[in-house]
């Protein structure tokens, strides 16, 4: 897969505007589509194309590894989700807006980590604690995130808030091995390479978790996921999955 194929044009239409105009402007002037399909608005940049018959091993690995991973783990689901309710009695389930494939948005399912009022409580953070807003501001990520709860910390650093994204893999909106799920907000830092992050559907881990994850900048965490969609195949995928298991014994870069 060549860089040429980010400067195909088609038709592309999301579910979010935002993701639309984001991709759009996120574009520099040597992948222009004219200046009159900007202001109209009807024909956006086409993500790279993958067509579905290649897909459809990975697909079919995805949902019987997921259903068969739902199936082992649920005894440590269940426990997981009363421990949670029980030092903080709320939904166990937190469910956040992510761009998928094709600018499509879902619900990314993961068990909740926060305090119900995270987005106050961050808010408030970020306003009185400059060098936080600047560390959010280059990353999205906090070391020291005020909103985490005890159990919640636990969580992250063995990577087990994660599990529910199985959910998200047997529905079809995520893979096992992919690039990492962004929100709406980070797409205007993707450039160009937003059109390869769309190309494919975002995964529970990928080439970010195994190589640093929450140590790694951001402009490298873009460049991973760059990486994964010019080289995915099946056998780079079984390779991640495996390396995965490594990297959550050792918690490496989990915050």
């Amino acid at each position: 897969m060549d860089d040429g194929q980010l400067a195909r044009v088609g038709h592309f239409r999301p579910e979010e505007d935002f993701v639309r105009h984001a991709f759009l402007a996120a574009l520099p002037a040597d992948y222009a589509i004219g200046h009159k399909a900007r202001a109209e608005g009807v024909r956006p940049r086409q993500p790279i194309e993958i067509s579905e018959a290649p897909e459809l091993p990975k697909v079919l690995f995805d949902r019987v590894a997921a259903a068969l991973g739902l199936l082992l783990l649920l005894p440590i689901l269940l426990m997981v989700g009363v421990m949670i309710y029980a030092r903080d009695p709320g939904p166990v389930l937190y469910a956040h807006k992510r761009i998928g494939r094709h600018g499509r948005v879902f619900k990314c399912l993961k068990f909740r980590t926060m305090v119900l009022d995270s987005d106050s409580v961050l808010a408030r953070h970020l306003a009185e604690n400059p060098e936080a807003a600047k560390e959010w501001a280059a990353t999205r990520k906090l070391r020291a995130d005020p909103r985490v709860t005890r159990i919640g910390a636990k969580l992250r650093k063995s990577s087990l808030d994660e599990l529910p994204q199985l959910l998200n893999v047997l529905k079809g909106e995520m893979s096992l091995v992919g690039p990492r799920p962004i929100v709406l907000e980070e797409a205007r830092h993707y450039g160009e390479v937003l059109a390869a992050y769309l190309a494919v559907r975002p995964g529970v881990t990928g080439l970010w978790q195994i190589s640093g994850r929450s140590d790694t900048s951001y402009a490298e965490r873009v460049d991973l996921d760059r990486s994964y969609v010019r080289g995915r195949n099946m056998m780079l995928d079984l390779w991640i999955l495996a390396r995965t298991v490594m990297v959550v014994l050792k918690g490496r870069g989990s915050y």
